[in-house]
């Protein structure tokens, strides 16, 4: 039954109108409406998608607005849209539950003048075919008008009159019909759009023993790998994912058991997930280490899922920023399957470098378990990993070993950045040392430059003069940038044995005519060498030798 646009009046007409709109468009657009119809710069509803605005200006106008009749309706509609064009919009719809005549739709046509918006009308004829694409809504809208036939017949509870309160009754009056069919199974149900979903469910922990129930899958062709690799880890070890096995890929479900429930069935989708219950979650575990019957290390770790399948069982453990996933065959012939994941920028140093070294114990091979309750509930014997891994893995945990010892040092403590730049890993290595009091040379300091106060000294004069004279100072704010952080180490001596100045005539030509203040001196050390570094509480009168900073790929820096 269409609406009928001549009595609904203005606010049935909004709410129709408003929930129109939603439907057009989709969850990239936003569409909001606005209270006060007209009374918001002339916006009724606003349509936002990307960077174009849509007005949309409702007026409930069921016979037009003919010039001889209706001229306050005309000078409503102008008022509506020069309020509107306040807002640059994009398109300005009007929005009226009649069909327009010639000279009204001219009227609108018009009103942008030199506007560059564009400008259309939503009728009575457009309203009509959007409402009977989403027939739903025109069917909310439209009970009303059927309340009383309904009435007579007694029938309100077969047009839901009373809405949610009538869905959820008639939906558990059918659902203690199901319940009735079969002592042992029942069938839980939903809609989603035109499908209805069916969830076998048993009615007791014992019902797949007392009343089997065999299911049949046929292929309409070969799963592809990811999709194969995840029916074998549910139904072949127990593992806790969701499978979902499209329409194109299922030909037919065959379903044999009680005879309620048996038949064949095409164009099905069929999912199967794992129960909600899990009495291993949570608890305590650890993963172990071993050579023979000693352990090497062990870890702690969160049991979250024990499972068995047809050829084997599966063990999931969860450790402070990664997971462990067991995969292991009852043909002890047959190759076990582990995989590691771990994600070091969701957690801090300490606990990455946990990580890290699990890894390790893993790439090198040999005999593990994981416990819990003082029992093993999977393990197994790993072949070791390609020395590159192992190399790989060893530059990765030193990294994050510097990192540690800084954060210490500094009392600054956050999360592994996510990448670091070749630049702050050597600085990152450089500072690590500094704070193990090792002097280092320093690649970021080839030179330094200072800036005098015209005073003469011998000192000055020989380094000006003489050649290359061992130089020492004191930075009394040295610091590091970290993953937008700045990581303050504290006084540090730069030094070198052997320094000359790259700017000496020009020095030495300011301090015979005593204009030398404010001049910048440039001195680097000799053969195109670093300054040193050593921490002030670490330093002596030695001048120690610096150490390597070993960073792979990275030439040693003089």
């Amino acid at each position: 039954m269409a609406v009928d646009w001549e009595r609904i009046g203005q606010p049935q007409f909004d709410r129709i109108v408003e929930a129109l709109v939603h439907r057009m468009y989709d969850a990239t657009t936003t569409v909001e409406a606005v209270n006060g119809r007209g009374g918001d710069g002339g916006i009724d509803i606003k349509v936002t998608s990307g960077r174009r605005l849509r007005i949309f200006q409702l007026k409930y106008y069921p016979d037009g607005f003919p010039t001889a009749f209706y001229k306050g309706r005309r000078t409503s509609i102008l008022k509506s849209f020069e309020r509107a064009m306040l807002h640059d919009p994009w398109e300005w719809i009007l929005v009226v539950p009649c069909t327009l005549t010639p000279a009204e739709r001219a009227y609108i046509s018009g009103l942008p003048g030199e506007r560059s918006v564009r400008v259309r009308v939503m009728d009575r004829a457009e309203l009509d075919d959007r409402l009977a694409v989403h027939a739903d809504l025109e069917a909310s809208f439209t009970r009303n008008q059927l309340f009383e036939a309904a009435t007579v017949y007694g029938q309100e509870k077969a047009l839901l009159m009373n809405g949610l309160t009538d869905v959820n009754a008639r939906v558990r009056a059918l659902g203690r019909q199901v319940d009735g069919v079969d002592d042992h199974w029942t069938v839980d149900f939903s809609r989603q759009g035109d499908a209805v979903v069916h969830t076998l469910r048993g009615k007791h922990p014992r019902a797949h023993q007392v009343s089997p129930i065999q299911i049949t899958l046929t292929g309409r062709e070969e799963l592809p790998p990811e999709l194969a690799q995840t029916v074998m880890g549910t139904l072949g070890f127990g593992r806790p994912e969701e499978v979902v096995l499209p329409r194109d890929v299922v030909e037919s479900l065959t379903i044999t058991g009680p005879e309620w429930l048996s038949g064949t069935h095409q164009d099905v989708e069929v999912r199967w997930r794992p129960l909600d219950a899990k009495p291993w979650a949570g608890r305590d575990a650890e993963v172990v280490f071993l050579n023979g019957q000693q352990v090497l290390a062990a870890y702690p770790a969160t049991l979250s899922h024990l499972g068995r399948g047809s050829s084997g069982y599966s063990v999931d453990v969860e450790l402070p920023g990664g997971s462990l996933q067991l995969m292991i065959p009852d043909d002890h012939g047959a190759l076990a399957s582990l995989r590691f994941t771990f994600a070091l920028n969701q957690v801090e140093p300490t606990a990455a470098l946990r990580l890290l070294k699990v890894h390790q114990r893993i790439a090198a091979g040999g005999r593990f378990q994981v416990r819990t309750g003082g029992r093993a509930v999977g393990g197994g014997d790993l072949p070791p990993k390609p020395d590159t891994v192992l190399h790989q893995a060893e530059q990765l945990r030193l990294y994050v070993e510097d990192l540690d010892v800084v954060q210490r040092h500094c009392e600054q403590y956050f999360p592994v950045p996510d990448e670091v730049d070749p630049s702050s890993r050597i600085a990152l290595r450089v500072a690590r040392l500094l704070i193990d009091g090792h002097c280092v040379v320093s690649p970021f300091l080839p030179r330094i430059s200072c800036t005098l106060n015209g005073q003469d000294s011998p000192a000055l004069r020989a380094l000006l003069a003489d050649g290359p004279r061992p130089v020492r100072g004191v930075c009394q704010e040295f610091a590091l940038a970290v993953d937008e952080r700045r990581l303050e180490l504290g006084p540090v001596v730069l030094f070198h044995p052997r320094v000359v100045a790259e700017n000496s005539d020009q020095i030495l030509e300011a301090l015979d005519a005593g204009q030398a203040d404010g001049m910048r001196l440039i001195v680097r050390p000799a053969d195109g060498e670093h300054f040193r570094l050593l921490r002030l509480s670490a330093a002596t009168d030695a001048e120690p030798a610096p150490v390597p900073l070993l960073l792979p790929g990275f030439p040693e820096p003089r």
